[in-house]
């Protein structure tokens, strides 16, 4: 009995720490007193593939970094380089490299812990690092389906396989990767650095590394063939056969996230004022619907843009080059933006953090709409 009593004492002090939730569940409350008719219906505005391809990718990203493989790897590799270029450079491919087989949000958790600790070996740019990792995992991230939610949520939409998600997302990860380093080279000097104390790596767990790294590939042929829930099922029963201390450590929160994410968005774009304006911008062209998606990330986030603009345009391909470039620029941009800078927890970082990514955004919006419209690759 008292354990009932203290989950809505749970739910209260989840919803004050996460303050995305909270908002989604405020509105939600709203927009269910302005129509309580449409509440039966809501679990149809959910995209349920989605969430379950979602659930999957967590439990096998948690196992990865709960196994210590990839701070593992990533620590012997970075404690080899000499100067901060080299360094920050590695650092953005490592980040980056990550956030297309992994989420975005779970690279940072491996690389922004790494870059913390590394500053007690040696006196590291640590704010502008973690910055540009930020960006890093942004960037790689657009290249696959499992990079970040909002591709995920489009490639199901889309119907197209794997490999040709792939294929059109790659010219969009060349024009920002390549941009990224430039930046990079030009942020970092070439200063030595030298590291002195001598940090052993952490412990690896092998059982769960074997497990998860064999499950990956199976459970990604299983979204390849439209079976989400068939790999949810795999992956989900291993962990909770053999790993159930892992599946504790999930943030089963984000999927809710989503679930509210569909709901909500589905709502408000159902809204006749929304539909107005919404025919009034004229998203069947191409270009509107690029800048479209770009602006409405700076306000609502990239992955809630996607979901916006795809209950007005089928145009998946100009969705997702839109908000993932959108994605930069404010720190709303993308949730990945967010967790970076917490983790960091130094709030003098989000000025410098703007100080990049705002004119990043100026010059890599600009380069796709070149790729796009002046060379006529959109359709």
């Amino acid at each position: 009995m008292r354990q009932l009593l203290l989950i809505p004492a749970r739910i209260a002090a989840r919803l004050r720490q996460d303050e995305l939730l909270l908002i989604l569940v405020l509105l939600c409350v709203a927009l269910s007193v302005m129509e309580p008719a449409a509440v039966a219906g809501y679990h149809r505005l959910i995209d349920w593939p989605t969430i379950a391809a979602l659930a999957g990718l967590l439990l096998l990203t948690t196992g990865l970094e709960e196994s210590g493989f990839l701070q593992h790897a990533a620590f012997h590799v970075v404690t080899r380089m000499h100067t901060e270029r080299h360094l920050a450079l590695l650092l953005v491919a490592v980040s980056a490299a990550l956030a297309t087989v992994l989420t975005n949000d779970i690279a940072l958790f491996i690389v922004v812990p790494l870059t913390l600790g590394l500053h007690g070996m040696a006196a590291l740019p640590t704010s502008r690092l973690v910055i540009f990792e930020a960006l890093a995992v942004n960037a790689g991230s657009v290249l696959t389906p499992m990079g970040n939610p909002q591709n995920l949520f489009l490639w199901h939409r889309s119907g197209v396989s794997f490999g040709s998600f792939v294929g059109e997302m790659l010219p969009l990860a060349a024009i920002l990767l390549g941009t990224l380093f430039v930046f990079t080279w030009l942020a970092f000097p070439a200063r030595r650095i030298d590291t002195h104390e001598d940090i052993a790596p952490p412990p690896l767990a092998r059982r769960l590394l074997w497990a998860s790294l064999l499950l990956y590939p199976a459970f990604l042929l299983l979204l390849d063939a439209r079976q989400p829930w068939l790999g949810l099922a795999l992956v989900g029963g291993v962990f909770l056969l053999a790993f159930r201390a892992v599946v504790k450590e999930v943030d089963w929160a984000l999927i809710l996230v989503f679930m509210l994410m569909f709901i909500d968005l589905r709502l408000v774009a159902a809204l006749p004022v929304v539909q107005d304006a919404v025919a009034a911008i004229g998203l069947h062209e191409p270009q509107r619907l690029y800048l479209a998606g770009v602006a409405v990330s700076q306000l609502i986030s990239n992955v809630p843009g996607a979901i916006l603009l795809a209950q007005h345009s089928d145009n998946w391909r100009v969705i997702a080059w839109a908000v993932n470039v959108g994605g930069f620029g404010l720190l709303i941009g993308s949730l990945a933006n967010l967790i970076a800078l917490r983790l960091l927890g130094d709030r003098r970082a989000w000025l410098g953090f703007h100080a990049w990514s705002l004119p990043f955004l100026a010059l890599v919006a600009s380069l796709v709409w070149a790729w796009l419209f002046w060379r006529g690759v959109a359709r």
